[in-house]
């Protein structure tokens, strides 16, 4: 356990909590460096096929970057946060992981929380929580990953009208503009995000690897382009696919290894 989060696995399937639920889990310094170290920890261990990201407690996701150390900073006249830039981070989407990551939405996600749920490739909320960048009611704008992210996710009016107000959402809106995967119950949510890591971890790791990083990488290309490529590992020649079409002749489970 860090300072500012928690960091778990078993099953294949790793958790990271940000824990300063007495701040909302804001991000300051210390989480955002333990988050990094956990991101390259996931992406590095083979043994890890999906992550679930969530906020400590039940009011909150995140609130964002910690807006009392981003103000301490201004007032030094710094630039509101130091350079972190060599620290990974999925906000800043510098860090490739091409395993997927589950966000479970458990509270408030504003500003970099929403962000940070953004930045996931599966979002998870719990009824009642509420979500929104709210920089421009702060004299702020929201990081590249709002501003960049949002409206590639959901139709253009919803993102502008999302970034433009700064007025939060609830889930059920976020989903019914197509934000969030599901909404469940709060006291399910946890349950709802590892029963859809079990999902996915039915599928084979290179092959779910391979299919994410080649639709991220698919996105800014033309259809004629798209059509052909294939980026990740060579999953036709790992064992993992013979194992998967050995099992489908011999009707049972597939028991993948990861190569």
């Amino acid at each position: 356990m860090g300072e500012a989060s928690i960091y778990e696995k078993k099953d294949h399937v790793a958790v990271l909590t940000m824990n300063r639920p007495e701040a909302r889990n804001a991000m300051n310094a210390v989480m955002r460096r333990e988050m990094g170290e956990a991101l390259a920890d996931f992406k590095d261990d083979n043994d890890s096929w999906v992550l679930i990201v969530t906020g400590a407690g039940d009011k909150a996701f995140s609130a964002g970057m910690d807006l009392k150390e981003m103000a301490a900073n201004l007032a030094g006249g710094g630039g509101g946060v130091s350079d972190e830039s060599k620290i990974p981070s999925l906000m800043a989407g510098n860090i490739d992981i091409w395993k997927p990551i589950i966000a479970a939405i458990n509270g408030v996600a504003v500003g970099g929380g929403l962000e940070t749920a953004l930045a996931c490739d599966i979002r998870i909320a719990a009824e009642g929580a509420l979500m929104g960048l709210a920089e421009p009611k702060r004299g702020i704008v929201p990081g590249g990953g709002g501003m960049a992210r949002l409206p590639r996710l959901v139709p253009l009016g919803a993102a502008l009208e999302i970034l433009l107000t700064g007025d939060l959402i609830t889930a059920d809106e976020a989903y019914r503009i197509g934000l969030v995967n599901q909404v469940v119950p709060a006291a399910e949510l946890m349950d709802a995000a590892l029963k859809m890591a079990n999902r996915l971890k039915e599928g084979a790791p290179l092959a779910v690897q391979a299919i994410k990083e080649t639709v991220r990488k698919n996105m800014d290309m033309s259809l004629p382009e798209a059509l052909p490529a294939r980026f990740g590992p060579n999953v036709m020649a790992s064992e993992d696919a013979k194992e998967g079409t050995k099992a489908f002749g011999e009707k049972r489970a597939p028991v993948w290894k990861g190569r």
